[in-house]
């Protein structure tokens, strides 16, 4: 998709809610979507309420394919345990997931640039795939040369978020701990999310 700041206000308005809670989300202003119909949206259908659902947490990861968001869903069904809770875990092991939730860059479609130019590092080793599943204890840090980038300085200073019990980070060091998979509630998420419905959905 596009990454000019626009996308990410219409992603907004089209589902109706501030999906980074960002302070310029256009939601702040106008709570409800766009076009001349924008106000007057019927009530959803069980299914309308599924998509819904599914493209909150897609839009939420800087807007994942949707086959690959698929594979994720096949992956969570397939492991053991609650498979939302499973959904959930595997999206949160994303290296851009990690990076934007270490607070290494300010949001999360920047944090997918960043692993793409090479700006971390995997337990030493870069890589450049921002689907990299991170695993527990896994060190991600960034690149001595990349720790004076402007995306660097933006994310580690921000006071808007806060760096969830699951890491551990060192901001002027720039690395950081993978400590272990997060449970579902504990997810910093700004808005509502129900795994649940996307279950259901693909279950269908």
């Amino acid at each position: 998709m596009s990454k000019r700041p626009e996308a990410k206000h219409k992603i907004d308005r089209r589902l109706g809610c501030n999906l980074w809670g960002r302070a310029k989300s256009p939601f702040n202003k106008r709570e409800y979507g766009p076009g001349q119909h924008g106000q007057n949206r019927k009530k959803p259908t069980d299914y309308g309420t599924q998509l819904q659902a599914k493209q909150k947490l897609r839009g939420y990861y800087a807007n994942i394919g949707e086959s690959r968001f698929y594979r994720y869903y096949e992956e969570a069904v397939r492991r053991r345990g609650d498979s939302s809770h499973n959904l959930i875990e595997l999206l949160e092991r994303r290296l851009d997931s990690v990076t934007y939730r270490m607070k290494f860059v300010p949001t999360i479609f920047s944090a997918r640039q960043f692993v793409s130019h090479g700006h971390v590092t995997v337990n030493g080793k870069r890589v450049t795939i921002s689907s990299y599943s991170v695993k527990d204890g896994d060190v991600i840090e960034i690149r001595e040369k990349s720790l004076q980038l402007p995306l660097y300085i933006q994310g580690s200073t921000a006071q808007d978020r806060e760096v969830p019990g699951y890491l551990e980070v060192n901001h002027k060091a720039g690395n950081g701990k993978f400590i272990r998979a997060p449970k579902f509630e504990e997810v910093p998420y700004p808005v509502q999310m129900e795994p649940n419905l996307i279950i259901e959905f693909y279950s269908r």
